[in-house]
């Protein structure tokens, strides 16, 4: 079940996520522009609970942008929405 994501997971899933814009010119700079972070924020910050979040949050209020992540990890957009609820915990 998608709601049992483990913490550790929802971590590397986030990271997947980063890594994966960071592979997107456009999207990684729309993601610094939406996040009011410079790129020498995100490198301070990438293992941050907070930073990991809202990459997830980016991803879920873009749905194509989702769609494409999730198809390119393998993973539905009910475990990205679940790793995003354990990141809250």
């Amino acid at each position: 079940m998608t709601d049992r994501i483990s913490a550790e997971r929802a971590e590397i899933l986030a990271l997947e996520a980063l890594a994966w814009l960071a592979g997107r010119p456009d999207d990684i700079d729309r993601f610094l522009v939406a996040s009011g972070l410079t790129a020498a924020d995100l490198r301070r910050a990438a293992g941050e609970p907070e930073l990991l979040a809202s990459v997830f949050d980016f991803l879920l209020i873009n749905e194509p942008l989702l769609l494409e992540f999730c198809e390119s990890a393998s993973t539905s957009f009910q475990t990205v929405h679940a790793a995003r609820r354990r990141l809250e915990a």
